[in-house]
């Protein structure tokens, strides 16, 4: 995925020449091509997340595009501070390409483990966050970020991860997609809501929830900022059960703004809601991600276990 995006970044560079890549201490040879075509729109600094932030800015200001692109925790954590008052306060069309969102860096440990980074995103005014689910999306999503007038912040996979989304949906930004539809029509189906690649593991669930006759609806929300509601309160109505899943804490995440979103929409008729993420903890091991997903109930069978266990109890 990460290969991918920064590959449409040259692509969309060929097309318009506002389109400028940064890059903060990345691996040599990236967008070689990109460097040796627009030599004056590739930039690769050094360990500096702060100073890249302030010369996207800047940039922005002049009438460029710039995409910026290093390690989530660095372009989040590290620069809080410029993005919300460099960007945000000016609401300045600068993407912030964030390397190994959620558990990718598993095995470097908590200082590298992007878990908050979707909420600290989403809390600044201006700021877009979207989280496509696999590469295919990615290039459908790039295609359309050029022209969005304010900062969006990308959150990426690792990679390789299975295309599950679908090339007639096209991507909008703000627009949730459903792809799975309860089986048959059922009425009172289970709702599960993803971002990310999480909805991969949602769609995997609702699988195994098949074959035990628990039908569900998948809504995979590709932008967590600004949120479909609409798309949440069509299908959350028809639901007796919502459940979000997301590879982020529990706590301001995807999960946090579906709640929100309920609550205002159903004016204290919520319908019960579950949500699946990493709990209020830093990890304490050291793994792969894979693992890590699944000792924080991230797989596809703990979704299903939740699912099975709330419905259980109507």
């Amino acid at each position: 995925m990460r290969q991918t995006c920064v590959n449409m970044v040259y692509e969309l560079a060929k097309a318009d020449d506002r389109v400028v890549f940064i890059g903060s201490d990345l691996s040599p040879g990236l967008l070689a091509g990109m460097q040796e075509q627009f030599p004056d729109r590739w930039y690769m600094e050094g360990v500096s997340e702060q100073n890249v932030i302030g010369m996207a800015a800047g940039m922005a200001l002049d009438g460029a595009i710039p995409y910026v692109n290093t390690i989530a925790t660095f372009i989040t954590r590290r620069c809080y501070e410029q993005v919300a008052v460099d960007l945000c306060v000016h609401d300045l069309p600068v993407r912030l390409i964030a390397n190994g969102g959620g558990l990718v860096y598993a095995p470097l440990g908590p200082t590298h483990e992007a878990i908050e980074d979707i909420a600290i995103m989403r809390a600044l005014p201006n700021m877009t966050v979207v989280a496509p689910a696999d590469a295919e999306e990615m290039k459908r999503f790039m295609a359309v970020s050029v022209d969005w007038p304010h900062p969006i912040y990308i959150r990426l996979g690792k990679g390789g991860d299975r295309v599950v989304t679908r090339p007639e949906h096209g991507f909008a930004i703000g627009q949730a997609y459903l792809l799975r539809e309860a089986e048959g029509g059922k009425s009172n189906p289970v709702l599960l809501v993803g971002t990310g690649v999480a909805t991969t593991q949602a769609l995997q669930a609702a699988e195994m929830l098949a074959a035990d006759g628990i039908a569900c609806h998948v809504l995979h929300m590709p932008t967590v900022k600004p949120l479909d509601v609409a798309a949440i309160e069509k299908y959350a109505r028809a639901s007796r059960l919502v459940v979000t899943v997301e590879e982020h804490t529990v706590i301001g995440g995807l999960g946090s703004a579906v709640t929100d979103a309920l609550v205002e929409r159903f004016d204290g008729r919520v319908p019960r809601i579950r949500r699946i993420g990493i709990p209020d903890v830093f990890a304490s091991d050291y793994g792969n991600q894979e693992w890590l997903m699944e000792t924080f109930g991230l797989h596809a069978a703990n979704i299903a276990d939740v699912v099975r266990k709330a419905v259980g109890s109507d």
